[in-house]
Protein backbone atom coordinates (compact mmCIF):
# COMPACT_ATOMS: atom_id res chain seq x y z
CA UNK A 1 0.00 0.00 0.00
CA UNK A 2 1.30 3.46 -0.94
CA UNK A 3 2.50 5.53 2.01
CA UNK A 4 0.82 8.95 2.15
CA UNK A 5 0.36 11.68 4.79
CA UNK A 6 -2.89 9.94 5.66
CA UNK A 7 -0.89 6.80 6.47
CA UNK A 8 0.97 8.85 9.06
CA UNK A 9 -2.38 10.11 10.38
CA UNK A 10 -3.66 6.54 10.74
CA UNK A 11 -0.49 5.38 12.52
CA UNK A 12 -0.37 8.30 14.94
CA UNK A 13 -4.14 8.21 15.46
CA UNK A 14 -4.20 4.52 16.37
CA UNK A 15 -1.19 4.69 18.69
CA UNK A 16 -2.64 7.81 20.35
CA UNK A 17 -5.92 6.02 20.94
CA UNK A 18 -4.06 3.08 22.45
CA UNK A 19 -2.16 5.40 24.78
CA UNK A 20 -5.50 6.77 26.01
CA UNK A 21 -6.58 3.16 26.59
CA UNK A 22 -3.34 2.57 28.47
CA UNK A 23 -3.97 5.60 30.64
CA UNK A 24 -7.50 4.40 31.45
CA UNK A 25 -6.17 0.95 32.36
CA UNK A 26 -3.55 2.56 34.62
CA UNK A 27 -6.29 4.51 36.40
CA UNK A 28 -8.81 1.69 36.72
CA UNK A 29 -6.89 -1.61 36.97
CA UNK A 30 -4.84 -2.37 40.11
CA UNK A 31 -2.39 -4.56 38.15
CA UNK A 32 -1.23 -1.61 36.08
CA UNK A 33 -1.04 0.59 39.18
CA UNK A 34 1.02 -1.93 41.13
CA UNK A 35 3.61 -2.26 38.37
CA UNK A 36 3.40 1.45 37.42
CA UNK A 37 3.18 0.47 33.77
CA UNK A 38 3.40 3.60 31.58
CA UNK A 39 0.58 4.08 29.10
CA UNK A 40 3.09 4.08 26.26
CA UNK A 41 4.25 0.54 27.07
CA UNK A 42 0.64 -0.65 27.35
CA UNK A 43 -0.18 1.02 24.03
CA UNK A 44 2.80 -0.59 22.33
CA UNK A 45 1.97 -4.08 23.57
CA UNK A 46 -1.69 -3.75 22.56
CA UNK A 47 -0.60 -2.38 19.19
CA UNK A 48 1.75 -5.34 18.72
CA UNK A 49 -1.03 -7.86 19.42
CA UNK A 50 -3.70 -6.08 17.36
CA UNK A 51 -1.34 -5.00 14.58
CA UNK A 52 -0.39 -6.55 11.23
CA UNK A 53 2.06 -9.08 12.70
CA UNK A 54 -0.42 -10.87 14.99
CA UNK A 55 -4.21 -10.37 14.86
CA UNK A 56 -4.21 -7.87 11.96
CA UNK A 57 -7.04 -5.82 13.47
CA UNK A 58 -5.19 -2.48 13.24
CA UNK A 59 -3.88 -1.44 9.84
CA UNK A 60 -0.60 0.17 10.84
CA UNK A 61 1.61 1.07 7.88
CA UNK A 62 4.81 -0.85 7.28
CA UNK A 63 6.79 2.25 8.26
CA UNK A 64 5.91 2.48 11.96
CA UNK A 65 9.32 1.07 12.87
CA UNK A 66 11.04 4.03 11.19
CA UNK A 67 9.30 6.60 13.39
CA UNK A 68 11.45 5.59 16.35
CA UNK A 69 14.63 6.82 14.64
CA UNK A 70 13.15 10.30 14.29
CA UNK A 71 11.56 10.35 17.74
CA UNK A 72 14.77 9.33 19.54
CA UNK A 73 16.50 12.11 17.57
CA UNK A 74 13.92 14.58 18.92
CA UNK A 75 14.65 13.40 22.47
CA UNK A 76 18.40 13.89 22.08
CA UNK A 77 18.04 17.14 20.14
CA UNK A 78 16.06 18.50 23.11
CA UNK A 79 18.65 17.65 25.74
CA UNK A 80 21.17 20.46 25.19
CA UNK A 81 18.39 23.08 25.37
CA UNK A 82 17.25 21.85 28.78
CA UNK A 83 20.29 20.36 30.51
CA UNK A 84 22.80 21.96 32.82
CA UNK A 85 26.49 21.12 32.99
CA UNK A 86 26.99 21.61 36.71
CA UNK A 87 29.50 19.70 38.82
CA UNK A 88 27.13 16.87 39.79
CA UNK A 89 26.21 16.18 36.14
CA UNK A 90 29.85 16.11 35.05
CA UNK A 91 30.77 13.77 37.91
CA UNK A 92 27.82 11.48 37.20
CA UNK A 93 28.57 11.52 33.46
CA UNK A 94 32.08 10.25 34.16
CA UNK A 95 30.76 7.17 35.90
CA UNK A 96 27.96 6.80 33.35
CA UNK A 97 30.57 6.79 30.58
CA UNK A 98 32.61 4.09 32.28
CA UNK A 99 29.54 1.98 33.05
CA UNK A 100 28.02 2.34 29.57
CA UNK A 101 31.20 1.84 27.60
CA UNK A 102 32.34 -1.09 29.75
CA UNK A 103 28.94 -2.77 29.50
CA UNK A 104 28.72 -2.16 25.75
CA UNK A 105 32.21 -3.33 24.82
CA UNK A 106 32.06 -6.20 27.31
CA UNK A 107 28.86 -7.54 25.76
CA UNK A 108 30.35 -7.43 22.29
CA UNK A 109 33.58 -9.04 23.48
CA UNK A 110 32.07 -11.87 25.52
CA UNK A 111 29.57 -13.01 22.91
CA UNK A 112 31.91 -12.69 19.95
CA UNK A 113 34.35 -14.96 21.78
CA UNK A 114 31.60 -17.37 22.87
CA UNK A 115 30.45 -17.57 19.27
CA UNK A 116 33.92 -18.45 18.03
CA UNK A 117 35.13 -20.74 20.81
CA UNK A 118 31.90 -22.34 22.12
CA UNK A 119 28.95 -22.12 19.72
CA UNK A 120 30.89 -22.80 16.52
CA UNK A 121 32.71 -25.94 17.80
CA UNK A 122 29.66 -27.41 19.58
CA UNK A 123 26.73 -26.52 17.29
CA UNK A 124 28.52 -25.72 14.05
CA UNK A 125 27.21 -22.18 13.84
CA UNK A 126 29.01 -19.49 11.86
CA UNK A 127 31.83 -17.54 13.50
CA UNK A 128 29.63 -14.43 13.63
CA UNK A 129 26.71 -16.17 15.39
CA UNK A 130 27.61 -14.96 18.90
CA UNK A 131 27.86 -11.41 17.59
CA UNK A 132 24.11 -11.45 16.98
CA UNK A 133 23.47 -11.11 20.73
CA UNK A 134 25.01 -7.63 21.13
CA UNK A 135 23.80 -6.67 17.65
CA UNK A 136 20.20 -7.14 18.83
CA UNK A 137 20.51 -6.52 22.58
CA UNK A 138 22.76 -3.52 23.18
CA UNK A 139 22.52 -2.46 19.54
CA UNK A 140 18.78 -2.74 19.00
CA UNK A 141 16.83 -2.88 15.77
CA UNK A 142 18.93 -0.17 14.09
CA UNK A 143 22.20 -2.02 14.61
CA UNK A 144 20.52 -5.30 13.68
CA UNK A 145 19.57 -3.76 10.35
CA UNK A 146 23.01 -2.22 9.78
CA UNK A 147 25.26 -5.14 10.78
CA UNK A 148 22.84 -7.86 9.67
CA UNK A 149 22.38 -6.22 6.29
CA UNK A 150 26.13 -5.85 5.76
CA UNK A 151 26.76 -9.50 6.66
CA UNK A 152 23.86 -10.65 4.52
CA UNK A 153 25.32 -8.73 1.61
CA UNK A 154 28.54 -10.65 2.15
CA UNK A 155 26.74 -14.01 1.99
CA UNK A 156 25.55 -14.55 5.58
CA UNK A 157 21.96 -15.31 4.60
CA UNK A 158 20.49 -15.57 8.11
CA UNK A 159 22.28 -12.60 9.68
CA UNK A 160 19.46 -10.06 9.38
CA UNK A 161 16.83 -12.48 10.63
CA UNK A 162 18.98 -13.50 13.59
CA UNK A 163 19.73 -9.88 14.40
CA UNK A 164 16.07 -8.90 14.43
CA UNK A 165 15.17 -12.00 16.43
CA UNK A 166 17.77 -11.00 19.00
CA UNK A 167 16.42 -7.44 19.12
CA UNK A 168 12.88 -8.74 19.58
CA UNK A 169 13.79 -11.12 22.42
CA UNK A 170 15.92 -8.45 24.04
CA UNK A 171 13.06 -5.96 23.95
CA UNK A 172 10.66 -8.41 25.58
CA UNK A 173 13.25 -9.34 28.22
CA UNK A 174 13.86 -5.65 28.89
CA UNK A 175 10.20 -4.84 29.43
CA UNK A 176 9.27 -7.87 31.53
CA UNK A 177 12.48 -7.83 33.58
CA UNK A 178 12.49 -4.05 33.84
CA UNK A 179 8.99 -3.89 35.30
CA UNK A 180 9.86 -6.59 37.85
CA UNK A 181 13.13 -4.91 38.85
CA UNK A 182 11.69 -1.41 39.11
CA UNK A 183 8.87 -2.62 41.37
CA UNK A 184 11.41 -4.44 43.58
CA UNK A 185 13.76 -1.45 43.70
CA UNK A 186 11.04 1.01 44.71
CA UNK A 187 9.88 -1.30 47.51
CA UNK A 188 13.49 -1.55 48.74
CA UNK A 189 14.08 2.22 48.60
CA UNK A 190 16.76 2.05 45.91
CA UNK A 191 15.52 5.12 44.01
CA UNK A 192 16.40 8.76 44.53
CA UNK A 193 13.32 10.31 42.92
CA UNK A 194 10.45 8.14 44.17
CA UNK A 195 8.82 8.46 47.63
CA UNK A 196 8.56 5.40 49.87
CA UNK A 197 4.76 5.55 49.73
CA UNK A 198 3.44 6.34 46.29
CA UNK A 199 0.69 8.96 46.08
CA UNK A 200 -2.56 8.14 44.30
CA UNK A 201 -1.87 10.40 41.31
CA UNK A 202 1.40 8.56 40.64
CA UNK A 203 -0.19 5.14 40.93
CA UNK A 204 -3.25 6.05 38.86
CA UNK A 205 -1.39 8.20 36.36
CA UNK A 206 -3.93 11.04 36.57
CA UNK A 207 -3.94 14.20 38.69
CA UNK A 208 -7.51 14.69 39.91
CA UNK A 209 -7.15 17.99 41.78
CA UNK A 210 -6.73 20.99 39.49
CA UNK A 211 -4.69 22.87 42.09
CA UNK A 212 -2.12 20.04 42.10
CA UNK A 213 -1.59 20.06 38.34
CA UNK A 214 1.86 21.52 37.55
CA UNK A 215 2.62 23.78 34.62
CA UNK A 216 4.20 22.02 31.64
CA UNK A 217 6.09 25.15 30.61
CA UNK A 218 6.25 28.95 30.45
CA UNK A 219 5.76 31.17 27.41
CA UNK A 220 8.87 32.87 26.05
CA UNK A 221 7.15 34.69 23.18
CA UNK A 222 3.98 36.70 22.70
CA UNK A 223 1.46 34.62 20.70
CA UNK A 224 0.87 37.63 18.44
CA UNK A 225 4.35 36.95 17.03
CA UNK A 226 4.54 33.17 17.29
CA UNK A 227 2.89 30.63 19.56
CA UNK A 228 5.49 29.63 22.20
CA UNK A 229 4.96 25.91 21.59
CA UNK A 230 5.42 26.44 17.84
CA UNK A 231 8.76 28.17 18.49
CA UNK A 232 10.03 25.37 20.71
CA UNK A 233 8.87 22.60 18.38
CA UNK A 234 10.31 24.49 15.43
CA UNK A 235 13.79 24.87 16.90
CA UNK A 236 13.94 21.22 17.96
CA UNK A 237 12.68 20.12 14.52
CA UNK A 238 15.29 22.38 12.88
CA UNK A 239 17.97 20.78 15.03
CA UNK A 240 16.97 17.29 13.86
CA UNK A 241 16.76 18.47 10.24
CA UNK A 242 20.27 19.95 10.36
CA UNK A 243 21.55 16.71 11.91
CA UNK A 244 19.96 14.74 9.06
CA UNK A 245 21.52 17.03 6.45
CA UNK A 246 24.96 16.86 8.09
CA UNK A 247 24.74 13.07 8.17
CA UNK A 248 23.91 13.12 4.46
CA UNK A 249 26.99 15.20 3.68
CA UNK A 250 29.20 12.91 5.77
CA UNK A 251 27.77 9.82 4.04
CA UNK A 252 28.46 11.37 0.62
CA UNK A 253 32.10 12.02 1.55
CA UNK A 254 32.63 8.81 3.55
CA UNK A 255 30.15 6.18 2.26
CA UNK A 256 31.25 3.62 4.87
CA UNK A 257 30.49 5.94 7.79
CA UNK A 258 27.01 5.86 9.31
CA UNK A 259 26.36 8.13 12.30
CA UNK A 260 23.08 7.58 14.21
CA UNK A 261 20.68 10.46 13.69
CA UNK A 262 20.07 10.83 17.45
CA UNK A 263 23.82 11.17 18.07
CA UNK A 264 24.24 13.90 15.46
CA UNK A 265 21.07 15.61 16.73
CA UNK A 266 22.64 15.85 20.17
CA UNK A 267 25.81 17.40 18.70
CA UNK A 268 23.84 19.91 16.63
CA UNK A 269 21.77 20.70 19.73
CA UNK A 270 24.94 21.50 21.67
CA UNK A 271 26.03 23.82 18.85
CA UNK A 272 22.57 25.43 18.84
CA UNK A 273 22.70 26.05 22.58
CA UNK A 274 26.21 27.43 22.17
CA UNK A 275 24.92 29.90 19.58
CA UNK A 276 22.14 31.04 21.93
CA UNK A 277 24.69 31.60 24.69
CA UNK A 278 26.97 33.49 22.31
CA UNK A 279 24.01 35.73 21.44
CA UNK A 280 23.41 36.17 25.19
CA UNK A 281 20.03 34.45 24.91
CA UNK A 282 20.58 31.29 26.98
CA UNK A 283 16.97 31.35 28.18
CA UNK A 284 15.44 31.94 24.76
CA UNK A 285 13.80 28.52 25.16
CA UNK A 286 11.97 27.46 28.30
CA UNK A 287 13.45 24.29 29.78
CA UNK A 288 10.13 22.95 31.05
CA UNK A 289 8.55 23.35 27.63
CA UNK A 290 11.49 21.61 25.99
CA UNK A 291 11.19 18.77 28.50
CA UNK A 292 7.47 18.50 27.75
CA UNK A 293 8.17 18.10 24.03
CA UNK A 294 10.92 15.58 24.75
CA UNK A 295 8.64 13.63 27.08
CA UNK A 296 5.86 13.48 24.50
CA UNK A 297 8.30 12.27 21.85
CA UNK A 298 9.52 9.61 24.29
CA UNK A 299 6.00 8.31 24.87
CA UNK A 300 5.36 7.94 21.15
CA UNK A 301 8.82 6.47 20.65
CA UNK A 302 8.12 3.74 23.19
CA UNK A 303 4.67 2.93 21.83
CA UNK A 304 5.73 2.81 18.19
CA UNK A 305 8.90 0.88 19.00
CA UNK A 306 7.06 -1.91 20.81
CA UNK A 307 4.18 -2.03 18.29
CA UNK A 308 6.66 -2.44 15.41
CA UNK A 309 8.32 -5.60 16.78
CA UNK A 310 8.39 -8.36 14.16
CA UNK A 311 8.86 -11.78 15.81
CA UNK A 312 11.05 -14.07 13.72
CA UNK A 313 11.56 -17.77 14.41
CA UNK A 314 14.79 -19.28 13.09
CA UNK A 315 14.24 -23.05 13.44
CA UNK A 316 17.76 -24.10 12.43
CA UNK A 317 19.26 -22.02 15.26
CA UNK A 318 16.64 -22.68 17.94
CA UNK A 319 18.77 -24.42 20.59
CA UNK A 320 21.89 -22.23 20.30
CA UNK A 321 19.65 -19.16 20.13
CA UNK A 322 17.91 -20.07 23.39
CA UNK A 323 21.27 -20.63 25.10
CA UNK A 324 22.63 -17.40 23.62
CA UNK A 325 19.67 -15.39 24.92
CA UNK A 326 19.84 -16.95 28.39
CA UNK A 327 23.53 -16.08 28.66
CA UNK A 328 22.78 -12.58 27.38
CA UNK A 329 20.17 -11.99 30.07
CA UNK A 330 22.58 -13.29 32.74
CA UNK A 331 25.23 -10.84 31.54
CA UNK A 332 22.79 -7.93 31.72
CA UNK A 333 21.63 -9.01 35.19
CA UNK A 334 25.25 -8.95 36.35
CA UNK A 335 25.61 -5.33 35.26
CA UNK A 336 22.29 -4.39 36.82
CA UNK A 337 22.71 -5.95 40.26
CA UNK A 338 26.50 -6.04 40.75
CA UNK A 339 28.08 -3.29 38.65
CA UNK A 340 25.40 -0.56 38.86
CA UNK A 341 25.33 -0.35 42.71
CA UNK A 342 29.11 -0.02 42.78
CA UNK A 343 29.24 2.58 40.01
CA UNK A 344 26.31 4.76 41.10
CA UNK A 345 26.03 4.51 44.88
CA UNK A 346 23.17 3.57 47.16
CA UNK A 347 20.42 5.20 45.05
CA UNK A 348 21.48 3.40 41.89
CA UNK A 349 18.18 2.08 40.54
CA UNK A 350 17.39 4.80 37.98
CA UNK A 351 20.75 4.48 36.28
CA UNK A 352 20.83 0.71 36.71
CA UNK A 353 17.38 0.23 35.17
CA UNK A 354 18.27 2.58 32.33
CA UNK A 355 21.39 0.48 31.76
CA UNK A 356 19.34 -2.75 31.89
CA UNK A 357 16.93 -1.47 29.24
CA UNK A 358 19.79 -0.33 27.05
CA UNK A 359 21.86 -3.49 27.55
CA UNK A 360 18.93 -5.68 26.51
CA UNK A 361 17.14 -3.54 23.96
CA UNK A 362 18.88 -0.26 23.07
CA UNK A 363 18.60 3.28 24.45
CA UNK A 364 14.90 3.85 23.69
CA UNK A 365 13.84 0.96 25.93
CA UNK A 366 16.17 2.18 28.66
CA UNK A 367 14.36 5.52 28.56
CA UNK A 368 11.00 3.73 28.77
CA UNK A 369 12.02 1.86 31.92
CA UNK A 370 13.65 4.94 33.41
CA UNK A 371 10.30 6.76 33.22
CA UNK A 372 8.74 4.12 35.49
CA UNK A 373 11.06 4.93 38.40
CA UNK A 374 11.75 8.54 37.41
CA UNK A 375 8.61 9.82 35.64
CA UNK A 376 9.73 13.46 35.64
CA UNK A 377 13.35 12.58 34.78
CA UNK A 378 14.65 14.40 37.87
CA UNK A 379 17.40 11.90 38.69
CA UNK A 380 19.68 13.39 36.03
CA UNK A 381 20.22 10.00 34.40
CA UNK A 382 19.46 11.17 30.86
CA UNK A 383 21.52 14.33 31.30
CA UNK A 384 24.48 12.24 32.42
CA UNK A 385 24.02 9.84 29.54
CA UNK A 386 23.80 12.71 27.08
CA UNK A 387 27.12 14.13 28.29
CA UNK A 388 28.71 10.67 28.51
CA UNK A 389 27.58 9.86 24.98
CA UNK A 390 30.14 12.29 23.58
CA UNK A 391 32.88 9.95 24.83
CA UNK A 392 30.91 6.79 24.14
CA UNK A 393 29.81 7.53 20.57
CA UNK A 394 33.10 6.47 18.91
CA UNK A 395 32.74 3.00 20.41
CA UNK A 396 29.11 2.56 19.31
CA UNK A 397 29.65 3.93 15.83
CA UNK A 398 32.97 2.11 15.52
CA UNK A 399 31.56 -1.31 16.39
CA UNK A 400 28.69 -0.92 13.93
CA UNK A 401 31.18 -0.17 11.17
CA UNK A 402 34.02 -2.51 12.16
CA UNK A 403 32.05 -5.64 13.14
CA UNK A 404 30.94 -6.72 9.64
CA UNK A 405 34.34 -5.77 8.20
CA UNK A 406 36.09 -7.94 10.80
CA UNK A 407 33.83 -10.91 9.96
CA UNK A 408 34.41 -10.54 6.23
CA UNK A 409 38.18 -10.24 6.81
CA UNK A 410 38.23 -13.34 9.04
CA UNK A 411 39.19 -11.29 12.10
CA UNK A 412 36.14 -12.10 14.22
CA UNK A 413 38.06 -13.55 17.18
CA UNK A 414 40.56 -10.71 17.02
CA UNK A 415 37.74 -8.17 17.30
CA UNK A 416 36.47 -10.06 20.34
CA UNK A 417 39.82 -9.93 22.14
CA UNK A 418 40.32 -6.23 21.32
CA UNK A 419 36.82 -5.44 22.58
CA UNK A 420 37.50 -7.33 25.80
CA UNK A 421 40.70 -5.37 26.38
CA UNK A 422 38.88 -2.07 25.85
CA UNK A 423 36.11 -3.06 28.27
CA UNK A 424 38.58 -4.07 30.98
CA UNK A 425 40.60 -0.86 30.57
CA UNK A 426 37.49 1.37 30.72
CA UNK A 427 36.11 -0.35 33.82
CA UNK A 428 39.58 -0.46 35.38
CA UNK A 429 40.03 3.29 34.95
CA UNK A 430 36.93 3.88 37.07
CA UNK A 431 38.04 1.43 39.76
CA UNK A 432 41.69 2.42 40.04
CA UNK A 433 40.98 6.09 39.34
CA UNK A 434 38.75 6.10 42.45
CA UNK A 435 35.71 7.31 40.55
CA UNK A 436 33.37 4.92 42.36
CA UNK A 437 31.33 6.16 45.34
CA UNK A 438 31.86 4.65 48.77
CA UNK A 439 29.51 1.77 49.57
CA UNK A 440 26.26 3.09 51.03
CA UNK A 441 27.01 6.55 49.59
CA UNK A 442 24.11 8.83 48.60
CA UNK A 443 25.10 11.48 46.06
CA UNK A 444 24.75 14.98 47.34
CA UNK A 445 22.20 15.95 44.68
CA UNK A 446 20.09 12.87 45.39
CA UNK A 447 19.41 13.10 49.12
CA UNK A 448 15.75 12.64 49.99
CA UNK A 449 13.85 15.88 50.34
CA UNK A 450 12.93 17.00 53.81
CA UNK A 451 9.23 16.56 54.57
CA UNK A 452 7.19 19.72 54.29
CA UNK A 453 5.29 21.21 57.21
CA UNK A 454 2.03 19.92 55.77
CA UNK A 455 3.44 16.39 55.60
CA UNK A 456 4.60 16.48 59.22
Amino acid sequence: MEYTPYSLLIDVGWISALMVVGNVLRRKVPFFQTLLIPSSITAGLIGLVLGPEVLQLINFSEHIGTYTSILIAVVFASMPYSMTFDRSVRSGARNMWSFSTGMFMGQWALFILLGVFVFQPIWGTESWFGMMLPVGFVGGFGTAAAVGGALEGAGAAAASSLGFTSATVGTLAAIVGGIIFTSWGMRKGKTSAMPSKLPWDLRSGYIDEERDRPSIGRATTNPSAIEPMALHVGIIALTVLLAYLVNGVISDIFPAVSIPLFAMSFVIGIIGMGILKALKKPKYLDKDTVNTISGAATDYLIAFGIASIVPAAIADYLLPLVILFVLGVVYCLFFLFWVAPRWFGEKWLERGVFGWGWATAAVATGIALLKIVDPKLKSGTLNEYGVAYIGFAPFEIGMTIVAPIAVIAGFTAGLGWISLLIALVVLGVAVFGKWLPARGHVRGDERPAEPSTAET
